[in-house]
Order: C-alpha cells, then sequence, then structure tokens
C-alpha cells in the first residue's frame, strides 16, 4: 500500500512537470522575447496558450502536496523544516507570476503592463529554479529524518544548482515545443520557425548540461549517480532517445507537428521517472524509506480511494478543457481577462 501511494504521488509529480512546466517555460519565452514590437506575436502566443489552461496546470502542485503531507507526513515534515527558503521563494513566485499574468491583460497603462509583464516573467525563471533546487536536496540526501536541516546547505550545493539550471531549461524547452505546435496548428509558419529555432537550442543546450551533470552527481550525489547508472539506466537511455528524437524533428522546419509534443513530453516525463526509481526505495535520497515514512494503512486506503474518484471525475474534464482551449474556443486574453 506504501509504494501504490507514492505511485499515485509520482504520478502527480509527472504531471507538474509536463504541464507546470510547460507553463513556466512560457514565462522564459516571454522574458526573452524582446521589445514591445519585436516581442508582440511571440507574447501573444503565450497569452493564447496559457490564458485558457493555466491555474489548471498548477492544481497537480496541489494534488503533490496533499498526497505527500497525508500519506508521508514524516517526509513532508523534513522537507518544509529544512527546505522551506526554496519552498517558501517559490510559493511566492507562484503568487506573483499569477497576479502578473492576469493583471497584465486587465491594465490599460503601458508602464503598468510592464511591470505586471516582468513580474511574470522573472517569476516564470525563480520558481522552477526552486523547485529543481529542492529536488536537488533531495536527491543528494541533505534533507535529514528528523527535518530541521542546514536551511541553506540543504538547497545550495551543486546538485541543486544542477537541478535549478535543468529545471529552467527543461520548462523552456518543454514551452517551446508546446508553442511552436500552437503556430503550426494556427497557420502561423513564421511563429512556427520562431519558437522551432529556439526549442532546438533549448534542447541542445539542456542535452549539454545534463551530459556535464553527470560529474557534479558523481562527486556530489554517488548513490543517485550510482542508480541512475545502473537500475534506472533503461529510462535513461529511453529519455536520451526521445530528446534525440525531437531534435531530429527540430532540426528542419515543423509542417506537421504529429508527434512532437508526445516526443519531448515523453522525454521529459522518462527523465522524472528515472529520479524516481533511482531514490527508490527512500523519499530523502538516502535514507527514510516509503515504508517507514507512510501513513497508517487505514489513512492510505482512504487516500487511493479519494486519488481514485477525483481522477475519475477530474480527469475528464481537464482533457476536455485542453482539447476546448487547443481549438480556440475559450475567447481571447481579452475576454477572459474583462470577464
Amino acid at each position: 500500500m506504501p509504494e501504490l501511494v507514492a505511485v499515485f504521488l509520482f504520478i502527480g509529480v509527472v504531471a507538474y512537470s509536463l504541464l507546470g512546466g510547460a507553463d513556466f517555460g512560457a514565462g522564459f519565452w516571454d522574458l526573452t522575447a524582446g521589445g514591445a514590437e519585436r516581442g508582440r506575436a511571440p507574447r501573444a502566443l503565450v497569452d493564447a496558450s496559457l490564458s485558457p489552461v493555466w491555474e489548471a496546470n498548477h492544481t497537480w502542485l496541489i494534488y503533490c502536496l496533499v498526497m505527500l503531507w497525508t500519506g508521508f507526513p514524516t517526509a513532508f515534515e523534513a522537507i518544509t523544516t529544512t527546505l522551506y527558503l526554496p519552498l517558501g521563494i517559490a510559493a511566492l513566485g507562484i503568487v506573483l507570476r499569477g497576479a502578473g499574468f492576469a493583471f497584465r491583460h486587465a491594465s490599460i497603462r503601458t508602464p503598468e503592463q510592464r511591470l505586471y509583464g516582468a513580474a511574470f516573467a522573472l517569476c516564470s525563471l525563480l520558481t522552477p529554479f526552486c523547485f529543481g533546487a529542492v529536488t536537488g536536496g533531495i536527491a543528494s540526501g541533505r534533507v535529514p529524518t528528523q527535518g530541521k536541516g542546514d536551511a541553506i546547505t540543504s538547497w545550495l550545493n551543486p546538485t541543486s544548482a544542477l537541478g535549478g539550471v535543468l529545471a529552467v531549461l527543461v520548462c523552456a524547452y518543454l514551452a517551446a515545443v508546446y508553442l511552436c505546435v500552437a503556430a503550426v496548428r494556427a497557420g502561423d509558419p513564421a511563429l512556427a520557425e520562431y519558437f522551432r529555432v529556439r526549442g532546438l537550442a533549448a534542447a541542445l543546450v539542456t542535452g549539454a548540461v545534463s551530459i556535464g551533470g553527470i560529474f557534479v552527481l558523481r562527486s556530489d550525489a554517488p548513490r543517485l549517480f550510482h542508480e541512475l547508472s545502473h537500475r534506472a539506466l533503461p529510462l535513461v537511455i529511453l529519455a536520451a532517445a526521445g530528446g534525440v528524437a525531437s531534435v531530429i524533428v527540430l532540426a528542419r522546419p515543423v509542417r506537421r507537428p504529429l508527434g512532437l509534443r508526445e516526443t519531448a513530453g515523453a522525454a521529459v516525463a522518462l527523465v522524472v521517472l528515472g529520479w524516481g526509481v533511482a531514490q527508490y526505495p527512500y523519499l530523502l535520497g538516502t535514507h527514510l524509506s516509503i515504508d517507514a515514512a507512510a501513513a497508517p494503512h487505514s489513512v492510505l486506503w482512504v487516500l487511493v480511494a479519494v486519488a481514485i474518484v477525483a481522477g475519475a471525475l477530474i480527469l475528464p474534464s481537464a482533457i476536455l478543457l485542453f482539447r476546448l482551449a487547443e481549438r480556440g474556443r475559450l475567447g481571447t486574453p481579452a475576454d477572459q481577462a474583462s470577464g
């Protein structure tokens, strides 16, 4: 039963990585789009793509938190009492990012639009970096079982820095691919080319950082490095193959988006799954097993039942939402802001 709950928890982690990650990555491209005139078209596509779904994307974070604190309260206490600084910064970033995105559409004056746009874009970088740093601190075993670990070195260390940088790059890569597909389907080849080039660049930089990260993990997180190169190696190889496949597709103009978004998403999902397999059976990287951290079985049974019922109710609604948004049937960003 504890392992089953851990699987449900990790489903949420993967979903948030793919949906929330692309959401954050769109903010990265918003930040780097350039001035008001040059960046008008990319930002318009970002707004049109995010406006209907950005709140739904982040419900997966709530799901993960509920699963963690209910199913594994010991691990939740240890993580939050040690990594409270990056978690607090990430929470603040989510709030400011959402406020900036919403108020930018409702503002009339240009200075206010720039202020809110800057908050949205900058927090789109800061938040995934903090989440990546938290992951690095956990994976490298810097969160003690009893909690209240070092508030600074637990997330300011080589593995956390690698995790933070990779999180930002992966988010940018996912967003560029998703936006490229959206531009192709909208019949805008110039914008599709714009995001194709950026997606290709993000993929290549992410691959280079990942290769360099091997040496970081080998010296700073030896158990994680060992398990990634042994037990989780098939997933790592499949993730690399998915990344190479998407690079091949992005290497030339995209006329048909068939499989591009799925290939990129699969590559990222496999990386996250590889991390989970490498950590097993520990929740804190090198210690605190899943069984030792689990809540009583009566609680776990209820949690599994609630997760199944929630999935049966919410997943069809989420699929419908994304399909309607993809077909442009949910209105424009301006309509949503005024409504």
